[in-house]
């Protein structure tokens, strides 16, 4: 089985263009990665997220573990054959989660137990039992088991949620062992204070990762706190490790951290907004079930290639959603995602060309024109 190494192939400012090889493939970077949560990216065939240009996924090991449990995943070949996915998955922690999703959950030194959000069933996850977990799933990309804090809090319960994130790193380092073919990345936290990220750096950069994630953004702070982190966070994590900003974003907040030195991103957005009639195109989001599409012969978007575009009108699009026929989440989320993926694809092409700061500014000058005008 073949390493994990990260190869840096531009960088325009600190926009870095690069790629992450893995035993299962490369993932060029910026990348984005759909969200599988429950070994399926809604909507979608695995077969149809590659034809985006998907590189890679990720699969969250909360909901794994309880539904159907890692162990028969991993009785049953694994999460690729599973799915149906033969590229590289990263596994989130479960951390996140455990926090915002399940019941009754008791947070200690050693872990966290909890009730299942699905029976009510008790559940423990330490940082050793998360990844026992992921390479049960046989996940190419694993993350520490990290606590995820409830925001609003002071900066007190930040500095003690971040520090011990950091002695559970040290646990997920020393559990995840020596396994070829599959990397292991460390997550920065201490919210929005520099001097916390400075301290959570320098843990995580002393155990040593294959790849440093950036947690702890994207859960209520606004996007100009969310880029005031980015100003510095990147810059503290090794240059020859791949950088993943987790949970990120709508495709402004992707184009801007990835001005600021972030090469990976998931978020759920493409697909949960292709589920309500949210489409995003190039002019910004178009809402689908408003009346104004219902006699508009126009694809989504002129530019785009997907299936939804190539062969389908807006009133179409409109009907299926207004008539609630599955066809419409089908089409809307196969859009979503390849815009999502034509975007990272365009950022690749810009900064290996030292063209990003133009692809920035012609990104924004559409999104400002607002939707085309109804017929």
């Amino acid at each position: 089985m073949g390493g994990f190494s990260f190869e840096r192939t531009g960088q325009d400012g600190k926009a870095r263009r690069g790629v992450i090889h893995t035993a299962r493939g490369d993932i060029r970077t910026p990348a984005f990665m759909p969200v599988g949560t429950a070994a399926t990216v809604k909507a979608m065939l695995p077969e149809s997220v590659a034809a985006t240009g998907a590189d890679i996924l990720l699969g969250n090991t909360y909901h794994l573990m309880l539904r159907p449990s890692a162990e028969r995943i991993a009785r049953l070949g694994g999460l690729h054959r599973f799915m149906n996915w033969d590229r590289p998955i990263l596994t989130d922690s479960g951390g996140f989660q455990v926090m915002s999703l399940a019941d009754l959950r008791k947070l200690t030194e050693h872990g966290v137990t909890f009730r299942s959000h699905i029976d009510g069933s008790r559940h423990e996850i330490t940082p050793e039992r998360s990844m026992e977990i992921q390479q049960l799933l046989g996940s190419d990309i694993v993350m520490c088991f990290d606590e995820c804090p409830a925001l609003p809090a002071t900066e007190q319960e930040v500095a003690a949620s971040m520090r011990l994130s950091m002695r559970w790193a040290r646990r997920s380092r020393d559990a995840f062992g020596d396994c070829p073919g599959h990397a292991l990345f460390g997550i920065q936290q201490g919210g929005v204070t520099q001097e916390l990220r400075a301290e959570s750096a320098e843990n995580l950069r002393e155990i040593g990762f294959d790849g440093y994630a950036i947690g702890g953004l994207a859960v209520g702070e606004g996007q100009a706190a969310m880029f005031g982190v980015l100003d510095y966070a990147p810059d503290m994590l090794p240059q020859d490790r791949p950088r993943y900003l987790m949970g990120v974003g709508k495709p402004d907040d992707i184009v801007g951290a990835v001005k600021r030195g972030v090469d990976m991103m998931d978020c759920v957005l493409p697909s949960r907004s292709g589920r309500t009639g949210q489409a995003f195109t190039r002019r910004g989001v178009v809402n689908i079930k408003n009346a104004r599409h219902a006699d508009d012969p126009r694809p989504l978007d002129q530019a785009c290639g997907c299936p939804a575009c190539r062969g389908y009108s807006r009133a179409y699009l409109h009907h299926v959603f207004r008539a609630g026929e599955m066809i419409s989440g089908m089409l809307l989320t196969w859009h979503n995602l390849q815009y999502y993926q034509d975007l990272m694809a365009e950022m690749r092409q810009a900064i290996g060309q030292q063209g990003f700061e133009r692809f920035e500014s012609d990104f924004h000058a559409a999104r400002a024109q607002g939707d085309i005008e109804p017929v």
